[in-house]
């Protein structure tokens, strides 16, 4: 389920710009894609912050096992409370249908399920279509989302009612999906003016996808959907249930609606579809402490809160515009302005950087990574997951420069400001980090942070593997190197002397502070704690004046790396 939600994450990042586009119904706002990333992205991470802590309670023998209806649910209640737009309350629906369903069959399990069949697969997909249907007041406009998901559960059932195995049952739900998918301008003015198939169903279709590869490893073939060059709709205009006669309503208010019942929330769907249009009220899943999930378009925000509050206690209240304006960002994309994502190495840097105020993309964290660099698709991902308008990526070492550049270039392609800051190692990147300013303008922002990092003189230890003929001289097994511009100037019998060295060089033209990243490579407390003293002492007594700052991050590679401001 987990492996499900980080492929579909990566593959509606792919598909962001296409589905985009697409968007033309119920307001040409082209969010679709964006607002269906961000809903599965915080199912996703509820997904994993809940196995985590189980995994560390010791509730589960390795992360990443347990009962699938535990990791539904989880993945259910953070699309609920991180859905956005119209798309996201939908795909959130579909979320809850697999909980649902996994639900009733751990209990009839006995309390664990351990893993989807074909009949558990085609119940969710029947499951979601009634919550979706359910959220929009029971009424099921044809060609939209709700016309894909019912095509793709109907072929589901077929499959599966004649003897075939889950891995076929998803095929032919995604293959079906396509056909009612291409299916949507003919059931659809809108879709047929501005000649395109329906953009939820498209974002359906590449979760109906990623869950092929996940399940048995073949990435089905796909049109690249575009609009008609026949008809591209006015993107400042409207669309209203097909027509275009009258202005597009300019706020998307969404809330968590709490303390409310049934009756209640029936008054408000009324209510909000006097205010506005696109309105769906869902229900919490049964698994969550109950509540409402509301979204309305309208031109009037206030009273669309207003009537929440009538009915309930509310909580989370985003009001977005609808229209993206002069900006390419889509309307309500972003949670915050600004981030600063720095690529480090270690868990205890991963710690000392958040603590920073940083987000953090942390090298070999994927048990399928061996500790290799930082792939652009990687990049993109998390450059994505700072939900951050504009981006200041510290990339400290660990992404090739082709790799920086086509992350960078695609993350740029659809509407996130990224800065990329020249940080050859993770002291730079902490050096850069210390003058950021969230509040100024990026440009001033960037240039600061790039000259703290170009004025923070670097180099690393390193433990001699084999004999070799440095610079310095002849090295053997287990000496001290120290590096500084990829070169060895410095060989000592041990790291301290290594580092002492490779010091006195970095210190040689002044400095006002010494920073320390000790690594793996310096094993047990004690270990660390004998370098430490060492370099305390050697900075105390020849060094006067300067300060001195360690760090036992655990990064890998190098033993201690080590920075001069």
């Amino acid at each position: 389920m987990r492996d499900w939600a980080h492929t579909a994450v990566s593959d509606l990042i792919t598909h962001i710009d296409e589905i985009n586009r697409l968007n033309v119904f119920p307001v040409a706002d082209s969010d679709t894609g964006a607002n269906m990333l961000f809903t599965m992205r915080s199912a996703l991470a509820q997904a994993s912050k809940e196995a985590n802590a189980a995994a560390n309670a010791g509730a589960a023998s390795e992360a990443g096992q347990g009962c699938v209806a535990r990791v539904a649910a989880a993945m259910s209640a953070g699309a609920l409370n991180g859905a956005r737009g119209n798309s996201g309350v939908i795909l959130s629906q579909i979320l809850r249908g697999i909980a649902d369903v996994t639900a009733t069959a751990a209990a009839d399990s006995g309390g664990e399920l351990l893993e989807i069949d074909v009949a558990v697969f085609c119940a969710a997909l029947q499951r979601g279509v009634e919550l979706v249907i359910t959220s929009m007041g029971g009424q099921e406009v044809p060609g939209t989302i709700v016309s894909v998901l019912r095509a793709a559960a109907g072929a589901a059932n077929e499959s599966a009612s004649g003897g075939e195995g889950l891995a076929r049952a998803i095929a032919a739900a995604g293959d079906a999906a396509v056909i009612a998918l291409e299916k949507t301008p003919e059931q659809l003015d809108v879709l047929a003016d501005a000649g395109a198939v329906d953009a939820g169903g498209r974002g359906l279709l590449v979760l109906l996808d990623a869950l092929r590869s996940t399940v048995t490893g073949q990435v089905p073939a796909r049109t690249v959907y575009e609009l008609s060059p026949r008809a591209v709709p006015d993107w400042q205009a409207s669309t209203n249930l097909g027509t275009t006669d009258r202005p597009a309503p300019q706020f998307e208010v969404m809330y968590l609606l709490g303390g409310c019942d049934a009756a209640a929330a029936d008054a408000l769907r009324d209510r909000l579809g006097e205010l506005g249009e696109s309105v769906a009220i869902t229900a919490a899943p049964s698994t969550t402490q109950g509540g409402y999930s509301v979204h309305v378009h309208t031109d009037d925000a206030g009273a669309a809160v207003e009537a929440g509050l009538a009915a309930g206690r509310l909580s989370r209240i985003v009001v977005s515009a609808l229209t993206s304006g002069t900006t390419r960002l889509p309307g309500g994309g972003w949670t915050r302005e600004r981030a600063v994502l720095a690529v480090v190495d270690g868990d205890a840097a991963a710690e000392l950087f958040a603590g920073e105020g940083a987000c953090v993309l942390q090298r070999g964290a994927d048990a399928s990574d061996t500790g290799s660099d930082i792939s652009a698709h990687q990049l993109v991902r998390a450059v994505v997951d700072t939900g951050a308008a504009q981006v200041m990526v510290l990339p400290n070492g660990y992404v090739a420069a082709e790799e920086l550049v086509a992350g960078c270039t695609a993350a740029i392609g659809w509407g996130i400001d990224v800065v990329p800051i020249p940080t050859g190692s993770m002291v730079q990147g902490l050096a850069a980090l210390a003058v950021h300013e969230p509040g100024g303008q990026a440009v001033n922002d960037g240039y600061t942070m790039a000259r703290a990092a170009g004025g923070a003189r670097h180099g690393s230890v390193r433990i001699a593997t084999e004999s070799a003929l440095t610079w310095a001289g002849r090295c053997s097994p287990g000496d001290g190197l120290g590096i500084s511009g990829d070169e060895v100037l410095i060989v000592a019998a041990d790291a301290a002397g290594a580092a002492i060295g490779l010091l006195d060089l970095l210190l040689a033209s002044g400095g006002d502070l010494v920073t320390v990243l000790v690594g793996a490579g310096i094993d047990g407390d004690a270990d660390v704690t004998a370098v430490g003293d060492i370099l305390e002492e050697h900075v105390h007594d020849n060094h006067p004046g300067t300060e001195l700052l360690i760090y036992h991050t655990g990064h890998r590679g190098d033993a201690l790396l080590i920075g001069v401001e």
